[in-house]
């Protein structure tokens, strides 16, 4: 059994990938060639907003929305002390400190009832993280950073596809950046990304930020980056967008199917009223982790750790700042969250293995 099975989807896919490989191949305009063009007009159409500038990967696209918002030494972000470092680690990059605040429990997503408390005359952005598939409270975030007058990114590397208040992840925020890192809800076969806004002055210095700060060729406006999402993997991305909205309901079917397994047993994802997660990543969480994990891939059941260390615990961040903030839910977190297989293609006899090793495992009700 695999963790996710990315072949199932492009043997289905794969008439129509080769066809779009095919014509990127013979007109050989492999970087910013016209599928890019058209991968951006779909994507933005998808989020329904005005602007999709795609980049390199998700990395990047969060460090051009700060270097958009001109971020600099001495400024601070404010986001979540639960994510990936690449949320963190863009900040640092541009000198900037990031402020963490801790998270809601039930979702894994930054508290809003945690920010306002945090916010100096130094803040300049919120930075909310949408994990595991499911969008951040959004409204709340806005309402705090609209009271002190900052600006919003959402970092939705993992919940491309999700809705929040019948509205897709991408489309509320200041700007928003996505990852289509291949076993991303919606991925490529390489790395790349994306930033979303609804910004005109926001969107133009976005692009050309991407392009090492030209307005024009050999004319450099900005100190920009070289972040350009190449060719071949826009036409990949097109193949797999025309599927993606039926992707999105299998993955709900899978999530529903895990949810009646192990209903009784253990508590298992929390999906807020009023959203709809694309389930990046089907999320529990145990005592004893490693020996739980152990055993499961002794039964042939491969499991996942989204992410074993929060944020403020990092070596690198430790490093640079000497501060001892706890950060309770969010360390809780870490030590005990793992993730089950999940993708669109999983079989209801795979998931029905799975539960079934999980129950063995662990014996008796883990409530």
């Amino acid at each position: 059994m695999e963790f996710i099975d990315l072949g199932a989807q492009r043997r289905r896919i794969s008439k129509s990938l080769e066809k779009r490989i095919s014509t990127v191949l013979d007109h050989s305009k492999f970087i910013m060639g016209p599928e890019v063009a058209e991968l951006e007009a779909e994507l933005a159409k998808f989020v329904g907003i005005k602007h999709c500038i795609s980049v390199a990967n998700g990395t990047d696209a969060l460090q051009i929305a700060m270097m958009t918002a001109d971020i600099k030494p001495g400024d601070e972000i404010i986001t979540t002390a639960f994510s990936f470092f690449a949320t963190v680690e863009t900040i640092l990059l541009l000198g900037a400190k990031p402020v963490f605040a801790d998270i809601n429990p039930k979702t894994y997503n930054l508290d809003p009832t945690k920010i306002e408390s945090l916010i100096t005359a130094r803040t300049k952005v919120i930075l909310p993280v949408s994990l595991y598939g499911q969008c951040c409270d959004l409204d709340a975030i806005n309402a705090v950073a609209k009271k002190h007058k900052l600006m919003v990114f959402e970092d939705a590397a993992q919940s491309f596809g999700a809705t929040y208040k019948g509205k897709r992840s991408c489309s509320f925020t200041d700007i928003a950046c996505t990852s289509f890192f291949p076993t991303k809800p919606l991925g490529c076969y390489g790395d790349g990304g994306a930033c979303f806004t609804n910004n005109d002055d926001l969107a133009a210095k976005m692009k050309m930020i991407r392009v090492h700060g030209q307005d024009r060729r050999y004319h450099h406006s900005l100190v920009g980056v070289n972040s350009r999402l190449d060719t071949i993997q826009a036409a990949i991305l097109l193949a797999k967008l025309e599927i993606f909205e039926e992707e999105i309901a299998l993955r709900q079917k899978v999530a529903k199917k895990y949810d009646e397994a192990l209903k009784g047993f253990m508590p298992t994802p929390e999906i807020q009223a009023d959203n709809k997660s694309v389930f990046a990543q089907y999320t529990l969480e145990v005592e004893d982790r490693d020996r739980v994990q152990s055993a499961l891939q002794d039964l042939g059941v491969p499991t996942m750790v989204h992410y074993p260390i929060a944020m403020n615990l990092q070596p690198a961040f430790q490093k640079i700042y000497k501060e001892a903030s706890t950060f309770s839910i969010a360390e809780s977190a870490a030590s005990r969250v793992f993730s089950l297989p999940f993708h669109p293609y999983l079989t209801e006899n795979d998931q029905i293995r799975v539960a079934d090793a999980l129950k063995k495992v662990l014996g008796t009700s883990s409530r």
